[in-house]
């Protein structure tokens, strides 16, 4: 959608219509980017339970109009029990997916919605929290509607949660699955809600919030503890940057996959695409997607143990010797492992021209099943993604941040224009803010037709374990055919599909034009006012 900026003051875009109107409703009432991000994020928590929740993690992305954007770390570490004795005495030689073992690390997500408001209370006076979660509070206690996308994952999934603790009271109402369109109300995430509202987004690591958290965690069997939220803090950081013809693009430092994302585009404009949609366009980003990937998986996690800095790995002579590799004919045999993982990606720039890209998430669906009886909250699983070993890349270690594949992106463009941009979709992330930059900046594609356009996923997403080179069955069947005469293994799926991920994105032009784009793939919606 275009609007002229006399008509238009502010917008947002989620991947559930609701979540939108919960951040558009801020933004009408004079509430920042970051306020408005805070309400879609938290009624997001409500509507679309089994991709994002409060027990889970979040990255931001913010910036104001000639300041350097800013970056917020809001990524639980592991317990400070949850060491590889801890594990053995279990007898489990990996960590479980699911269940009270998977649910090993804090929750960063409302230390993050802490870190992010205090910028914008900087920028001019607050909207109370009780006005930032109302729409939140009031879907968890009159009820939401279930989506498709929901009750389908629901009982696509009910083997490995129908017996985690808390799951079935609160997601199987009279013991199955939700039919779509059934209403589905959780009083008890409504009163913690409430109790965030009344006593401040503080209480969930340090109040009688965070004890109920413990002792219910405590009784679920998970080897968090409240000596473990109260030592977490959300931390503040400089994104990282790389340079691209006319812009300057932004993404989160590790231990998020960001520099994948910025090191896909970096390498795929020095193999000198001239046009979008054909063989050297999609050949050129699967190709550079692996180089991307073959650098994140050696090199990032928890900055803490990294061996180079993060923004190294985006030096131009980096970049060079990573697109020499490239065959511009044939394709880089991939039999790789891949990451896995649910999210929701949100954004919104209001009538400052104020900015705010974020993603939230549990990890899988529904992340570990663990849902706090006290509280309603279902508890992330991000800890899974942890290797039982002594040492290496993202080897379990108390305290330590686990590899995360989420990363929202911003762009600065040299023209005035701000973009911020992002999905869900795990290892898909990337690869998909890489599709929708690539068409709408480097190609001059309308915003809405390079989210809607075909996409595609080198490797697996939502549990699926296949490593090949998805393709929506919308692209050319001669397209198709030349990929696999290159050596790429396709495999079509139909079109639309949620595992190429719910994506959106909003553009402010210098003029204050605003240009939103969401994902007919999920359940969203632009918001804009």
């Amino acid at each position: 959608m275009l609007n002229t900026p006399r008509s238009l003051r502010g917008m947002v875009t989620a991947p559930h219509h609701l979540a939108s109107e919960a951040g558009l409703r801020v933004l009408r009432d004079g509430g920042t980017a970051i306020e408005a991000v805070v309400a879609t994020a938290a009624s997001l928590a409500v509507v679309y339970p089994h991709m994002t929740g409060i027990g889970g993690d979040g990255f931001w992305l913010i910036a104001a109009p000639g300041e350097a954007p800013v970056a917020i770390d809001a990524c639980g570490g592991a317990a400070a029990a949850a060491d590889l004795a801890w594990y053995r005495a279990k007898g489990v030689a990996s960590i479980p997916w699911r269940g009270p073992l998977a649910a090993n690390t804090v929750a960063g997500t409302i230390s993050g919605w802490q870190a992010a408001l205090a910028i914008s209370h900087g920028w001019q006076a607050p909207q109370t929290l009780s006005r930032l979660l109302e729409d939140a509070i009031f879907q968890a206690e009159q009820g939401a509607v279930v989506t498709a996308s929901q009750a389908a994952l629901t009982r696509a999934k009910l083997d490995e949660l129908r017996d985690v603790p808390g799951f079935a009271a609160q997601f199987l109402p009279g013991g199955a699955p939700p039919a779509t369109g059934t209403v589905l109300r959780q009083p008890a995430l409504a009163a913690t809600l409430r109790k965030l509202a009344d006593a401040g987004l503080a209480d969930f690591y340090h109040g009688t919030l965070a004890a109920s958290i413990a002792a219910d965690l405590a009784r679920a069997g998970s080897p968090v503890t409240a000596a473990d939220l109260a030592a977490h803090k959300a931390r503040v950081a400089a994104p990282l940057k790389a340079r691209l013809r006319d812009v300057t693009l932004f993404n989160h430092p590790p231990p998020t996959q960001g520099v994948a994302s910025l090191l896909i585009l970096a390498i795929f404009e020095q193999l000198g695409v001239t046009e979008a949609e054909g063989f050297a366009f999609l050949h050129g980003l699967v190709e550079s997607t692996k180089q991307a990937f073959l650098v994140r998986d050696r090199e990032v996690g928890d900055p803490v143990h990294m061996r180079v800095e993060a923004q190294a790995l985006l030096e131009p002579s980096h970049i060079d010797s990573l697109a020499r590799r490239i065959d511009p004919t044939r394709a880089l045999p991939w039999p790789y492992p891949s990451q896995a993982g649910d999210t929701v990606w949100m954004g919104a720039i209001d009538d400052q021209g104020r900015s705010a890209s974020f993603i939230q998430s549990v990890y899988f669906e529904f992340g570990s099943g663990v849902v706090l009886p006290e509280t309603g909250i279902t508890w992330q699983n991000r800890g899974c993604s942890f290797r039982l070993a002594e040492d290496g890349w993202n080897a379990l270690k108390p305290g330590r941040k686990p590899f995360h594949t989420l990363n929202p992106a911003m762009a600065r463009f040299d023209d005035g224009r701000t973009m911020v941009y992002g999905t869900m979709g795990g290892e898909g992330q990337p690869q998909t803010q890489a599709a929708i930059f690539s068409r709408y900046a480097l190609f001059g594609q309308e915003l809405q037709q390079a989210v809607t356009a075909p996409r595609w996923l080198l490797g697996k997403t939502w549990g699926d374990e296949s490593v090949t080179l998805k393709l929506e069955n919308r692209f050319d069947g001669a397209l198709v055919d030349a990929l696999r005469q290159a050596g790429h293994v396709v495999e079509l799926l139909e079109p639309f599909t949620s595992t190429m991920g719910h994506a959106g994105a909003i553009v402010r032009h210098a003029s204050g034009v605003l240009e939103g784009a969401t994902d007919p793939r999920s359940d969203g919606a632009v918001a804009a006012w």
